[in-house]
C-alpha cells in the first residue's frame, strides 16, 4: 500500500502545485524506500489533509498576458551535482502550467542553471502560445 501512495500523489500534483517539490524528492529514493522516505510521504498526507481547500482556481478576468517565472539552485544534489529547476507560467492572473524537476546534466555554474530553467519557461510560454 505504502508504494502506491507515490504515484497517487503525484497524480495529485496535476492540481496542486505546492506539492511538485515535495514529490519530486520523494520520487527520488522511490526505487529503494526506506523508513524515512516512508515517513516523508505521510508528512506530505498530513500536509494535505490540512489543506484541502488549497488547489487550482481558475478565475475570470483578462487574459492578455501570459507570464512566466522560472528559478534554479545550483549543484542541488549532492550525489550527482545536478540542479533543481523550476518554473510556474500564468495566463492573467490564473495559474495554468508549473513544473519542478532536476535537470538532465550538470550546470558548470549558477548563471547556467538558471539559463536552463529559463529555457524551460520559455518553450512552455511558446507551446500555450501555440494553444492560444
Amino acid at each position: 500500500m505504502e508504494l502506491l501512495l507515490p504515484g497517487a500523489l503525484q497524480y495529485l500534483t496535476l492540481t496542486r502545485f505546492d506539492l511538485a517539490y515535495a514529490m519530486q524528492q520523494v520520487c527520488l529514493f522511490m526505487h529503494d524506500p526506506r523508513e524515512p522516505h516512508l515517513a516523508l510521504i505521510k508528512r506530505i498526507l498530513r500536509y494535505i489533509k490540512g489543506t484541502l481547500s488549497v488547489g487550482l482556481h481558475i478565475g475570470v478576468g483578462s487574459v492578455q498576458s501570459l507570464t512566466a517565472y522560472s528559478d534554479a539552485d545550483w549543484a542541488g544534489c549532492p550525489d550527482s551535482r545536478r540542479s533543481t529547476l523550476g518554473y510556474c507560467v500564468f495566463l492573467g492572473n490564473n495559474l495554468v502550467s508549473w513544473s519542478s524537476k532536476r535537470q538532465t546534466t550538470v550546470s558548470r555554474s549558477s548563471a547556467e542553471a538558471e539559463y536552463r530553467a529559463v529555457a524551460h519557461a520559455v518553450a512552455e510560454c511558446c507551446w500555450l502560445r501555440q494553444l492560444l
